[in-house]
């Protein structure tokens, strides 16, 4: 069974998406860790972003590997954990380049429904319930303010509440990432849309964990 869960930038996918399979007992899978894995790993090679070819990244990605945890996985480079360095600022300035590749959303998607064909899993990404699993049992669409948003990452990425020019510059980040993930961040005509703006981390958790169980039925 595969629930997916789509939506913008920072909108709280992966986070909640790790906490309903820990819940449902499924594997989560997070496709946006696999495009900024590919991003690290092209960024160690040689030559500006601007220059990247479509081949070039599919051929950096070959050191990418997912090893399983007991609720998930993880994303490798060269056999060894970087998670700073895939959310690093080379990672995600230039990861939505990337994914608009489509060899390379192909190399994600197949990585993606592969996994889901060995194991339950609640997956987070853009195109999840449109593209990867259109079938899915449940689709779930997160949405929030985009400055809530960018409090939310800048909390996550500093360990403290971040000043008002903070969050400005980083709203106005994740408004550029909006523009330039809005051809693949299609939301399926079946999705539950839930807005997270000033709904509590756990309250949001809650309510998807039991739609889950009711589409388990």
């Amino acid at each position: 069974m595969a629930i997916a869960i789509d939506g913008p930038a920072a909108s709280g996918k992966s986070s909640t998406a790790k906490a309903v399979a820990r819940a449902l007992g499924f594997h989560h899978v997070d496709s946006g860790a696999l495009y900024r894995a590919a991003t690290a790993a092209r960024s160690r090679q040689a030559g500006a972003p601007e220059t990247w070819t479509e081949a070039s990244v599919i051929e950096a990605a070959r050191i990418v590997s997912l090893a399983p945890t007991e609720t998930g996985f993880t994303p490798l480079l060269d056999g060894q954990e970087a998670e700073l360095e895939m959310r690093g600022d080379s990672a995600t300035d230039n990861v939505s380049r990337v994914a608009q590749m489509p060899g390379v959303r192909n190399w994600v998607n197949s990585i993606v429904r592969k996994t889901g064909q060995e194991y339950d899993v609640v997956v987070d990404g853009r195109d999840i319930g449109t593209v990867v699993f259109p079938n899915a049992r449940l689709k779930i669409f997160l949405i929030a303010d985009p400055a809530e948003r960018a409090r939310r990452r800048l909390l996550e990425r500093l360990g403290a509440e971040p000043s008002a020019p903070q969050i400005s510059e980083e709203t106005a980040r994740i408004l550029l990432r909006d523009e330039l993930d809005a051809k693949q961040s299609g939301r399926a005509r079946d999705a539950i849309v839930i807005d997270t703006t000033r709904l509590a981390r756990a309250d949001q958790i809650e309510k998807i964990v039991k739609l889950g169980r009711e589409a388990m039925v």
